[in-house]
């Protein structure tokens, strides 16, 4: 089996880079400076107390791959670029199983409307992108938690077989037939990335911030009737196995949307993630005002290329409308 990681950042990056370790064969989609890094010196992997350079095929797009039987797609793109690469992907690969290695819940629907075959995985590895060619995974000695599972539900070969590999290559992970609940839990926790993207994980006041984004997104999700599994549950199958740790004296500086920022992408997953939140509220008549503003207040700094971390925590919670 060769695994087609498209998107070789932060998340991409590090399960591509562990999976080529592991001797699985790895071919690696990314764009621009990172791509031409990725060609010239291949991929740098830094975690706790270990840096290695690694070099691993990598194209500029689904259509220079000369596609075979047995080749899966571990989409690992913000999920404001997915519906663009199914797109060509439906077109270079149309039975090619598609696994979203991605937070939200919106891909997976994504990819089902094109594709037979879709898996879908709960991602739980602090990473970070902000250097071309180069990759930051801060949890040691497990890299993160990769549980996965068949969407919308169930376990099949496939789902063994990548939960296998994955753990071959040093990550936790485990068949989930019901992954979906564990993927909204993930989702109110990546409710605080728009918080922490345009306030700084530093702001005293983020702690407020994010749990009342948090509290309208457990309202929105109950009021839908939508499966949830416990908070309880989450942190039991976390427990000691994500531990964050230094690397090269440096702490991990922030979560996805935050990086998003500092890299001046022009974009974020916030629609996708906050957005969902705001969607869901709207369809079941429950008032999402933190949320809303949340949002708003990551679009307008993509657009504006605004720095993270320009924000107020304070002065963004007493602004939202009562």
């Amino acid at each position: 089996m060769r695994y087609v990681v498209v998107g070789a950042g932060a998340i991409g990056g590090t399960i591509g880079g562990r999976l080529h370790e592991a001797g699985r064969e790895v071919v690696l989609v990314a764009r621009g400076a990172h791509l031409d890094a990725l060609r010239l010196h291949g991929l740098r992997l830094d975690e706790p107390g270990r840096s290695r350079t690694l070099r691993i095929p990598a194209v500029a797009h689904v259509t220079e791959i000369d596609w075979r039987p047995g080749d899966v797609v571990l989409l690992c793109t913000k999920s404001q670029h997915s519906v663009a690469v199914l797109d060509d992907l439906s077109e270079a690969a149309p039975d090619t199983p598609v696994v979203c290695v991605q937070n939200g819940v919106a891909n997976e629907r994504f990819a089902a409307n094109r594709f037979a075959e879709v898996q879908s995985i709960c991602v739980m590895l602090p990473a970070e992108h902000l250097t071309p060619g180069r990759v930051v995974a801060y949890s040691a000695p497990c890299p993160g938690v990769l549980d996965i599972g068949r969407y919308p539900s169930g376990a099949d070969e496939l789902t063994m077989q990548i939960a296998g590999d994955l753990t071959a290559a040093g990550f936790s992970s485990e068949p989930t037939p019901s992954i979906m609940p564990w993927k909204y839990r993930k989702l109110l926790l990546n409710l605080g990335n728009a918080a922490e993207a345009a306030c700084g994980p530093g702001d005293p006041g983020l702690p407020d911030l994010v749990r009342a984004a948090v509290a309208e997104g457990e309202q929105c999700l109950t009021t839908a009737g939508i499966d949830v599994v416990s908070q309880a549950d989450d942190v039991e199958r976390r427990g000691d196995l994500i531990s964050m740790h230094p690397v090269d004296g440096e702490k991990r500086q922030g979560g996805s949307t935050w990086q998003s920022l500092q890299r001046a992408t022009g974009s974020t997953e916030a629609e996708f993630l906050t957005g969902e939140i705001v969607a869901i509220g709207r369809r079941v008549g429950v008032p999402t005002p933190v949320n809303t503003l949340l949002l708003g207040t990551a679009v307008e700094m993509a657009a504006d290329n605004e720095r993270p971390g320009s924000r107020d925590a304070a002065q963004l919670l007493a602004a939202v409308p009562v």
